[in-house]
């Protein structure tokens, strides 16, 4: 299957938010030392942190085995959402969320193909209360999920019907 031309600003925007995910964890690996951290106001901090887990630590403990298999998923999600993304029947606002996932998964992949762990670098905290380390990548799949939620409430679904246009 060709990849439709219109599609190629999607695959842009991934290349961008992987390009976003790689420069400031460099920054944040070259100048903060591993679980160092710098409070910026008081109640978020940027800091220095590895997380073999998934998203908030899920499987964290599990021992080791977790690295190769959140690589394999990483790498199937990423040749799904590629495909999705060429697909004919994907409108707009799908290949957008699919493209910010598909950049976000790409960072963390690699992230444990060198480190082994995820780096994670955003804190937000109140008091000792502290919400999960994160990095921009998570940020890139957690808008990418958002975009995907919005289109499909908004009836911009694969089928291409229009959930304001009655069924015939």
């Amino acid at each position: 299957m060709a990849i439709k031309r219109t599609n190629l600003w999607v695959y842009l925007l991934a290349v961008t938010v992987l390009a976003v995910d790689i420069a400031t964890k460099a920054a944040i690996v070259a100048w903060i030392p591993l679980y160092g951290s710098h409070e910026i106001t008081p109640w978020f901090s940027i800091g220095h942190w590895l997380n073999p887990g998934a998203a908030f630590s899920f499987l964290a403990q599990a021992g080791g085995w977790q690295r190769g298999f959140f690589v394999a998923i990483g790498f199937a999600a990423s040749a799904l959402l590629t495909w999705l993304i060429a697909c004919e029947k994907t409108k707009a606002p799908e290949a957008v969320g699919y493209a910010a996932i598909l950049g976000g998964g790409l960072g963390n992949v690699l992230d444990r193909l060198r480190y082994g762990a995820v780096v994670d670098w955003l804190d937000f905290h109140w008091g000792d209360w502290h919400w999960p380390a994160f990095n921009a990548a998570d940020i890139g799949i957690t808008l990418g999920a958002g975009v995907l939620l919005i289109a499909a409430f908004r009836g911009h679904g694969r089928n291409g019907a229009d959930s304001h246009t009655p069924a015939r």
